[in-house]
């Protein structure tokens, strides 16, 4: 007898018995069920099952929740009920959950999937990065080998940024993770100029055949691509290279097409992507009634995705330079701030204790101005908590047109943003109410969107 028989008698009456289970596993909390036949559900008793502290569907998933450590106990005697027959299969439920996702769920749920397993690592790095730029902001004066130190600390796991997405991504599309790892390395290679060094002008490309080459520092679809690329060329070229000469042939193939695209192909399409974003940008903050303003405090966020905010830079020291005012660091605090709010909001629906910190955990680095654990922890996974987002940097952004408010400098936003304003008692009060608006506006949205985004995460 196990200790949650009677859960399980119960849990299969609901579902329709034994049989119409198509695939199941659990995740934190819920043990989550895909059947064969919806309809045989008993919608009624599905609430009540014991030690089950709810039920909803969701993605084609009947979901039971039981609870951390809980969910486990019952996941284990229901594997040994039924033989493990519907539980081996890891790949195969993955598939029957995303054969319910429609295109636009398929894409999120497969950027979670990539980035998510990335969030411990770039939380901790956040964290680090967004302490140095307070202390230096605040006057700390490093010597050259603690500053050293201190990069080390905080820049590796940025810079390195495509690395990781690239194992993941080649991971999670069935590639080899290790030819994930070494075009990875390859983009950020320190034969080629830093990225962030070549936006920032300080660093020159180097050109090959007349195509401008650099690293790929900070940069996420391209990771995300080149993962897709080596799975597939992976597959492709074992069902037609002589297994005598696999060893040899597939991962030099794979490897050498792979980047070449990465450098010689996607590289002058993002230059020209880039190009574009920063003539946009430009046209976008002098455009009228403050729809510029609006539009790029929803959106600076989305651009974050992309990797191209780095090109942001540019702008900033070109206003900095022409008028000594910068209007895009308050502008991409308050996309940040609606974000911050969408998430804490979301954080705070969630009721299972653990699930509700490692989401605050995500965010809190968003407060010093690095925002990728909370984007890719968080937000990515519900439209609705994205979109939430959005519309509260868009309010934020319309604030700062009405406030006609600026920074000083650049480099820093949110509380470390607070310095630029320190000249000022009017300014500092204006960033500091834009931001708080921006937050509350994110997390009401989130709150009154609480049943559906809690059954979406």
């Amino acid at each position: 007898m196990g200790k949650y028989d009677k859960s399980i008698e119960q849990l299969l009456d609901v579902i329709g018995g034994k049989e119409n289970i198509k695939n199941y596993e659990h995740c934190a909390t819920r043990l989550r069920v895909v059947l064969k036949d919806d309809s045989k559900l008993d919608k009624e008793k599905a609430d009540n099952i014991e030690e089950s502290k709810g039920y909803f569907f969701s993605t084609g998933q009947h979901q039971f929740i039981f609870g951390t450590g809980k969910v486990n106990e019952v996941t284990k005697e229901l594997d040994e009920y039924l033989g493990k027959s519907s539980s081996d299969d890891d790949g195969s439920m993955k598939d029957d959950i995303y054969a319910n996702l429609n295109p636009v769920q398929k894409v999120v749920r497969i950027l979670a999937d990539i980035l998510v397993p990335l969030i411990p690592a770039l939380v901790t790095t956040g964290l680090l990065m967004g302490l140095r730029g307070l202390l230096v902001e605040l006057g700390l004066e490093m010597t050259e080998d603690v500053a050293g130190l201190f990069a080390m600390l905080t820049d590796t796991a940025f810079a390195f940024l495509p690395v990781l997405i690239a194992y993941s991504a080649t991971r999670k599309f069935g590639g080899n993770p290790l030819l994930g790892i070494v075009v990875g390395l390859m983009m950020v290679a320190p034969q080629l100029p830093n990225a962030y060094d070549v936006r920032g002008g300080s660093a020159s490309p180097i050109n090959i055949f007349g195509i401008d080459i650099y690293g790929y520092q900070g940069s996420i679809f391209p990771a995300i691509l080149a993962g897709w690329m080596i799975s597939k060329l992976d597959k492709w070229l074992r069902t037609w290279v002589p297994k005598v000469m696999d060893l040899i042939v597939t991962p030099f193939l794979t490897i050498t097409i792979t980047i070449g695209v990465i450098l010689f192909l996607l590289g002058p399409i993002i230059q020209v992507i880039e190009s574009f974003v920063i003539d946009g940008i430009v046209t976008l903050i002098n455009a009228p009634l403050g729809i510029g303003y609006i539009v790029f405090g929803a959106l600076q966020q989305l651009i974050v995705i992309t990797g191209l905010h780095h090109s942001i830079g540019l702008i900033e020291i070109t206003l900095l330079s022409d008028t000594g005012l910068n209007v895009i660091q308050p502008l991409t605090t308050v996309s940040m701030a609606g974000q911050f709010g969408a998430a804490i909001g979301t954080a705070f629906l969630m009721k299972d204790q653990v699930k509700r910190t490692n989401m605050i955990s995500s965010a809190v680095p968003t407060l010093f101005g690095i925002t990728e654990p909370l984007l890719f922890g968080v937000n990515m996974r519900s439209l609705r908590i994205f979109g939430s987002g959005i519309v509260a940097g868009a309010v934020g952004g319309f604030l700062i047109y009405l406030f006609d408010l600026a920074a000083t400098g650049m480099g820093i936003t949110f509380i470390p943003g607070l310095l630029l304003y320190t000249g000022s008692l009017t300014a500092l009060a204006q960033y500091i109410i834009v931001s708080l608006a921006a937050f509350i506006v994110g997390f009401i949205l989130v709150r009154l969107q609480g049943k559906a985004i809690r059954e979406e995460v």
